[in-house]
């Protein structure tokens, strides 16, 4: 019997040659990898001790093909399917994420590794997004909005009959899983001609450009593509330096010494020709992005970023938006700033792993270990994402800031009925790994007392 591989393989085959796709569509792109590139060179090169963190961790070597891609799909039977792909690469939905929130018409899940292991050799991650027609407001628009995304096939023939015989395997063998990553790039690969024409193109922009974006192609081209960067504040500043136009904020939680949860910023979205049904024109959806991730906090520290954002935000609004970065900055200026204490109130999560040193005796508590260095405890990296962010990202690259008119309506029960499966919960993967983790470190540390004393608390 012919071997499988691995699904982390898949991942892996499939990241490489969307990088290489959207490199060709998007040439700016290539130059976007090349300025981070050299900036976490030069970070790493001026921080050692960051850079053996990492690497003891084992984070240094995903860093390089790290990648999170962005998606938007018009229907249910859509989203089914790109459920279905994305599992034979080892991809799972992870959260819900309402952007109605900000003006934005879908709402989304991540597909992406959640074992540790996995995520290691190749955390990559797809940011999916489902257009919710219900908050259109004129509905004869709507429905032939509908009209027109039901009669599209946005996964190929040749990628069903591999996602099929993945399924009944339980897996595919190297050269099954080489034609399904070939079939599998179909879906995502640009398509200059639209499927409609420019009255419903442009009735579809005057109800939202994410809703022309998604209704009026063959499919869901990728949008953007975006490699993580240990510096995203010099990478702001020297992307003019390199041809790049850079959105005016960074987006997320401000510049600190302990990176938290997730950063990110982009350049301007390109206007390219398209040619509807004969006539041509121009469409401006892809962009480039780029991100910073820090530790994942639990339900704590979450809720204190969540009111620090808001908080920020809203007096942001009231003083015309100047003084944003100082808002924010203030707003944070109460979360410890260390990783330790983090750890200790309980507002971040961590992995740990056993260290060096031996102990004799046993500790009286896990921040003994600790500080002896027998315990070692790596921050999580934060591996999803966050929806205000997001709906910024995306504003900003669809000429929407003027278009953020609908109401809020969060609906995760109707996501997952589409989706044909529940979201998984980020936190309770955050938490198993944590508890994983701890668990086998102080096995071998001889300290399985502790375990006691933290099934106690």
């Amino acid at each position: 019997m012919t071997a499988h591989i691995h699904p982390d393989e898949i991942r892996t085959l499939f990241s490489q040659a969307m990088s290489d796709m959207y490199r060709k569509e998007v040439p700016q792109y290539g130059t976007l990898m090349e300025l981070v590139r050299d900036v976490n060179h030069a970070t790493l090169q001026a921080d050692p001790a960051l850079k053996s963190r990492l690497r003891a961790a084992g984070e240094l070597d995903r860093l390089d093909v790290e990648r999170h891609g962005a998606i938007r799909l018009g229907t249910a039977q859509e989203l089914k399917a790109i459920r279905r792909m994305f599992a034979v690469m080892g991809m799972y939905p992870v959260s819900y994420y309402d952007l109605s929130v900000a003006g934005i018409p879908v709402h989304s899940t991540a597909f992406r590794p959640v074992e540790q292991a996995s995520l290691q050799r190749n955390p990559f991650r797809v940011f999916t997004s489902l257009l919710r027609l219900d908050l259109v407001e004129n509905r004869a628009l709507a429905e032939k909005a509908e009209h027109i995304l039901n009669k599209r096939q946005i996964v190929t023939d040749g990628a069903f009959k591999l996602i099929e015989i993945a399924e009944k395997q339980g897996g595919l063998t190297q050269q099954q899983a080489n034609d399904f990553v070939r079939e599998a790039l179909e879906t995502f690969r640009w398509h200059r001609d639209a499927t409609v024409d420019t009255e419903t193109y442009t009735q579809l922009v005057e109800a939202h450009r994410l809703i022309a974006d998604v209704v009026s192609f063959k499919g869901p081209h990728i949008n953007h593509l975006t490699p993580r960067t240990l510096d995203i504040d010099t990478v702001q500043t020297q992307m003019p330096q390199r041809g790049i136009a850079p959105k005016a904020v960074i987006e997320g939680p401000p510049s600190r010494k302990t990176d938290i949860l997730l950063r990110q910023t982009s350049f301007k979205a390109l206007d390219e020709e398209v040619v509807f049904q004969g006539v041509t024109g121009s469409h401006t959806a892809r962009f480039g992005e780029i991100e910073q991730r820090g530790i994942a906090l639990t339900p704590a520290g979450r809720a204190f970023y969540d009111k620090a954002i808001t908080d920020t935000r809203e007096a942001a609004a009231k003083s015309g938006g100047e003084n944003y970065t100082s808002l924010l900055k203030a707003a944070f200026s109460s979360l410890p700033d260390d990783l330790e204490t983090l750890r200790q109130q309980g507002l971040a999560f961590f992995s740990y792993r056993a260290g060096n040193r031996k102990v004799a005796n046993k500790a009286a508590n896990i921040s003994e270990l600790i500080a002896s260095g027998a315990l070692i405890a790596d921050p999580q990296i934060y591996e999803d994402f966050l929806p205000v962010s997001a709906a910024g990202i995306f504003q900003s690259n669809l000429g929407a800031e003027d278009q953020s008119n609908f109401s809020a309506a969060s609906n995760q029960d109707a996501f997952e009925d589409a989706l044909g499966a529940k979201v998984i919960d980020e936190m309770a993967l955050y938490s198993r790994i944590e508890a994983d983790s701890l668990a086998i470190a102080l096995t071998q540390l001889g300290q399985n007392h502790l375990l006691q004393d933290q099934a106690a608390a």
